[in-house]
């Protein structure tokens, strides 16, 4: 969704810098995958291998790092895209 529309919609109609976009958009998305139902997908292998009581503790474990890291992405993206 990001790619087809969110993407071009920042770069032609807002004018944007394609690189800047790009580079910090995937890593913006990694950041939301860590704390959707998707993440429990690929968390839930660790969660095993580890014998953890909680299924849900390596999402509960990484969720400030990605909120953290979405801020700084977010300003970091309205900074440097759009100058």
């Amino acid at each position: 969704m990001t790619a087809g529309i969110g993407l071009p919609l920042l770069i032609h109609a807002h004018g944007a810098n394609a690189a800047v976009v790009g580079s910090l958009g995937m890593l913006t998305g990694y950041c939301g995958t860590l704390l959707t139902p998707m993440a429990a997908n690929f968390n839930i292998v660790p969660a095993v291998l580890l014998e953890l009581p909680d299924r849900n503790g390596v999402i509960r474990a990484q969720w400030p790092t990605a909120l953290v890291l979405l801020v700084v992405n977010l300003a970091l993206m309205a900074w440097l895209a759009f100058r």
